[in-house]
């Protein structure tokens, strides 16, 4: 038995159709009911619990092979990350409580950054998960491909999409979502008996003019990237209601200055899906 968290978002839903395309049997962990019946539709056993729910989760990890633990994510975290720090102690006493065999943690490319970002959270998590007592992988994806869906309208209607990563023809590590999960799928059913971190990024790397290429072509109309100064990011983020932004901005920073990368990039697995293919699924969708 596979216990799965986050299965009602990309990454989480990828790993649990995957380990049931392969026969495996799935109890998918949600937080809110009213999403049970759907996976239950699929075969899943369900299990109501928070990830800040100790006594649920202990309920939810019981009796399972390995349990996949995809953290929340917190865009606009309160000073020193408290969201994360009470996440990860209920994950942590649930897992040491019901013992899984092991245990899969996404995280990050960067949670090993040196310098504070919004990827701390990650740093964090990383530290709770490797004092547990049985085997933990923690899998470091890239930048998610997925996340230019949120460029689709002003590439659909005023052509043209505004980048954050800085400078626009400079190829950045980016992965799709569906290979996260896939990869995460097959490495949860890998017996393992210590620490192991893998990293994932796609096929190439991808810049913001790639994308904008890419956008091109799933709308048939042209599409040009276009750099949002670094000056006019903090009013920017707080028009759109962020309160403690600066934790996103060192994020981005990280990614344009180089700071945030791989640890081992000789050993980096790659994906499958390309920035083109991931574009043209999410525009037709």
């Amino acid at each position: 038995m596979y216990a799965v968290t986050g299965v009602t978002g990309r990454v989480g839903g990828e790993v649990a159709r995957a380990l049931l395309a392969t026969g495996q049997p799935v109890r998918a962990v949600v937080r809110d009911p009213r999403k049970a019946s759907a996976w239950a539709a699929l075969g899943c056993e369900v299990a109501i619990a928070s990830l800040q729910d100790a006594e649920a989760l202990k309920v939810a990890f019981s009796g399972a092979t390995a349990a996949f633990i995809l953290p929340p994510p917190v865009f606009d975290p309160e000073p020193g990350y408290p969201e994360i720090t009470a996440v990860m102690a209920a994950v942590t006493e649930a897992l040491r409580t019901a013992k899984p065999r092991r245990t899969l943690s996404l995280s990050t490319v960067g949670a090993d950054a040196g310098k504070d970002n919004l990827l701390s959270q990650h740093t964090i998590a990383e530290a709770a998960m490797r004092q547990l007592p049985m085997p933990v992988t923690i899998l470091r994806p890239a930048w998610f491909i997925d996340n230019a869906e949120w460029d689709a309208a002003d590439a659909r209607e005023r052509g043209v999409i505004r980048s954050f990563l800085q400078p626009l023809d400079r190829g950045m590590p980016m992965v799709a979502a569906r290979d996260v999960g896939r990869v995460a799928a097959r490495l949860i059913q890998e017996d393992s008996t210590d620490l192991r971190v893998v990293e994932l990024e796609g096929p190439s790397r991808v810049s913001p003019n790639d994308l904008a290429s890419a956008f091109s072509d799933a709308l048939s109309r042209p599409v040009r990237a276009e750099a949002v100064p670094r000056q006019a990011w903090p009013e920017l983020f707080r028009r759109q209601g962020m309160r403690n932004a600066t934790p996103r901005m060192r994020m981005l920073d990280g990614f344009n200055e180089g700071w945030i990368k791989f640890s081992a990039p000789e050993s980096v697995l790659r994906g499958e899906l390309t920035a083109a293919e991931v574009v043209r699924e999410f525009v037709a969708r």
